[in-house]
């Protein structure tokens, strides 16, 4: 049997084999291959390209990919792992923002990486958050003794400190907006979690690397006690004792 997910996303893309080809680098008679057999799954960074492009998560066009990743013990809720959290396709972000209906936390320490790579996110959280999601943003402090030794370590023009500004900055302009809260922690300074309903990415800092150069995990919640629970347990720990943030001209 052919791969009809796939074919079906290339139309809707408007995307020839030759293009979709020259997109992820390949020539276009492999993508006749993955379009035709359904069960030939391609390399995955040429899935992570495909998926992107077309604007169909992974685990749509090549479900078996996926499933070979998910385990039957207790790491079944591991979803995909992503060697760079760079790697993991835009489009898993925007349908899992997208499909929450009930929790959207962001609990990384800058979350600066978002209003860059997710189109009109603040439009979407403002719609989120009317229809009754609970929208939460747990950041750093910009002015922390934990930021500024995370500056020094990283050693980026673009400080930390900054990128945790360009959040403030957007999240003041949803003030007015119900249901969208933010507070500071200095204890995930390590550790990314996003959590969309019952679905979660979580992100280990490494040493002195940014987060996008850092490794992912995708989780979804099969289990009590499981991976999503330990790590929603986490996230809900830091955001009880967390600080008010500011206003933006309070900083």
């Amino acid at each position: 049997m052919g791969n009809d997910a796939l074919r079906q996303a290339m139309s809707n893309a408007r995307l020839t084999e030759q293009e979709l080809a020259e997109a992820c680098q390949v020539d276009a008679k492999t993508v006749g291959r993955w379009a035709a057999d359904e069960g030939r799954v391609p390399h995955p960074r040429h899935r992570w390209t495909a998926s992107d492009i077309l604007g169909v998560d992974e685990s749509v066009l090549w479900p078996d990919a996926i499933r070979k990743n998910v385990k039957t013990g207790v790491d079944r809720e591991v979803v995909a792992v992503y060697p760079y959290r760079s790697a993991c396709p835009k489009s898993v972000w925007r349908r899992l923002i997208g499909d929450a209906g009930k929790e959207l936390t962001f609990a990384g320490y800058t979350n600066y990486f978002l209003w860059l790579e997710i189109p009109n996110l603040r439009s979407v959280l403002r719609r989120k958050a009317e229809r009754g999601c609970r929208v939460r943003f747990l950041i750093g402090d910009p002015g922390s003794d934990v930021t500024r030794r995370r500056e020094e370590l990283e050693a980026v023009p673009l400080t930390v400190g900054t990128r945790i500004k360009i959040t403030l900055d957007e999240l003041s302009k949803l003030a007015d907006a119900p249901g969208i809260e933010a507070r500071y922690s200095d204890d995930h300074v390590a550790m990314s979690v996003f959590v969309f309903d019952e679905e979660m990415l979580v992100t280990p800092h490494l040493a002195h690397l940014v987060g996008h150069d850092s490794p992912m995990f995708h989780i979804q919640r099969c289990q009590e006690d499981g991976m999503f629970d330990r790590f929603a347990g986490h996230v809900g720990e830091l955001w009880n004792t967390g600080r008010p943030v500011m206003e933006p001209g309070e900083l």
